[in-house]
């Protein structure tokens, strides 16, 4: 991750712009007028989609991008247009074609569920002065990027003819050239770096129909060859992605809770693009592209992601493991640096014998935020607070334990007597104490923004469990 946030390439993308548009409501009733649901509007919003959402998700992830494409000279022209301008990505060479409609896909949501979609755009090719006039201008600016992304969808901006010059103009200037393919022939994408089809597309474009590894396999060497890539990709859904180069891998993901699947085919465009950009090699960038596809299927609508993101969902798949929770104080200050808009909350204590007090403190300590980091007492600092006879367990096994409970993000040792020197270096945004510090004065909270004190279970606590272990 380091070596992306520390390159920022530059990226042309190609294709279908469009606006999605999106009216949100609720649904109490059916219409008296006709057996239909009445969805009461309650706000409206407008973003780009098509060529445009891979756009949007590239300059999330911190890429310098340039666009290539047509659109109407109409009204929903006019606001696409201003919509790039506002979202820093260069649109200066975008053409205009008369009689040509801006598509516009508009959506009604209620509770969550899209009820009816309907559409306004132009689907023919584009003219051929239209075409002139982007390979032109392609012609004059290929050399300064680093990866070129195809975002077809289809509405006649990608003819066959334009495809195959950006393609061959590309390679002549040995560029990366990624495609989201459309269609039943992708032999206009001959030459393309890669292609990334899901599996219903590789099916339909292949005539290959994939109900197996066998008939996967099959299908994506067949586009392979045929289209002469260095890679196939066929995207699939939960499964993750399987790749096709000089060996055959498949890469999977887990996403936590899918709500909609719109636009994740322009994130993994986009991540592949920045990805291999950056230089990681295609197992890496697959690996990055799942796990932002895995982000963005978690959200709603036409969605974007980003590094902080992915960071942050590549560590929920690696809490099972509690061992890669336990930071030393250097290593929670440059990690929290990735995560510049969490909230952070901080705890500490010695948890030499864990019960469960412990574990609804730390509980209600991480409703409080997003990410809780415990401080923990090393078994020399526990020794001269609680007597020679203390710590029943070492330190090592008391962070483990600890990092084993899932309120709890990270674990960080101490020697000092205080917390202040961590508390200081991770400067929190809410510091928890337990209810016996009412009326005392808390170390840290002179660095902390807030300080929040949480109630001990009654009858609960490791002195107790040592007593009674006595008896």
């Amino acid at each position: 991750m380091d070596r992306l946030r520390n390159y920022k390439p530059n990226i042309l993308v190609v294709g279908d712009l469009m606006l999605d548009h999106y009216l949100w409501g609720k649904c109490e009733r059916i219409s008296p007028e006709a057996p239909v649901q009445v969805v009461e509007i309650q706000r409206e919003t407008t973003v780009l989609g098509g060529a445009g959402n891979v756009i949007n998700n590239l300059l999330s992830l911190g890429a310098n991008v340039s666009v290539l494409s047509v659109i109407g000279e109409d009204e929903n022209g006019q606001e696409l247009l201003a919509m790039l301008q506002k979202s820093g990505a260069n649109a200066s060479d975008i053409s205009k074609q008369s009689q040509r409609k801006t598509s516009k896909k508009s959506r009604v949501i209620a509770s969550h569920q899209q009820i009816i979609r309907y559409d306004s755009e132009s689907k023919e090719d584009i003219s051929e002065q239209s075409e002139e006039k982007l390979l032109s201008a392609y012609e004059k600016m290929v050399k300064r990027f680093d990866a070129i992304l195809l975002s077809d969808y289809g509405k006649g901006v990608l003819t066959q003819n334009l495809t195959c010059k950006l393609i061959e103009k590309a390679k002549e200037h040995k560029k990366l050239v990624l495609v989201d393919p459309k269609g039943e022939d992708y032999s206009k994408y001959s030459g393309a770096t890669l292609i990334t089809p899901n599996k219903k597309e590789a099916s339909l474009a292949s005539k290959i129909d994939i109900v197996d590894e066998i008939s996967l396999h099959k299908a994506g060497l067949f586009l392979k060859s045929t289209c002469k890539l260095d890679y196939a990709i066929i995207t699939l859904s939960e499964e993750g992605m399987a790749i096709f180069g000089e060996e055959v891998t498949k890469v999977p993901t887990v996403a936590r809770e899918v709500y909609d699947v719109t636009g994740a085919g322009d994130t993994v465009l986009a991540s592949f693009g920045y990805a291999l950009s950056a230089g990681l090699d295609i197992k890496e960038a697959a690996l990055f592209a799942t796990s932002a596809a895995a982000v963005v299927v978690g959200k709603l609508g036409s969605a974007t992601v980003s590094l902080d993101e992915i960071d942050m969902y590549e560590h929920s798949l690696r809490s099972g493991v509690a061992s890669s929770k336990i930071k030393t104080k250097d290593e929670i200050v440059a990690l929290l640096k990735n995560f510049p808009n969490k909230k952070v909350v901080f705890t500490n204590g010695c948890f030499d014998i864990l019960h469960v007090g412990h574990v609804k403190y730390l509980e209600v300590a991480k409703s409080f935020g997003d990410i809780l980091i415990v401080g923990l007492n090393s078994d020399a600092s526990v020794k001269r607070l609680k007597g020679e006879s203390r710590p029943i367990n070492q330190s090592e096994d008391r962070a483990y334990i600890l990092s084993a409970i899932e309120a709890v993000s990270y674990v960080v040792e101490f020697e000092e007597d205080t917390p202040y020197e961590l508390i200081s270096a991770i400067k929190p945004d809410v510091l928890v104490k337990g209810g016996d510090y009412k009326d005392k004065v808390v170390v840290g909270s002179d660095v902390a923004k807030e300080v929040r004190l949480v109630d001990f279970v009654d009858g609960k606590s490791t002195t107790k469990i040592i007593e009674k272990a006595r008896l």
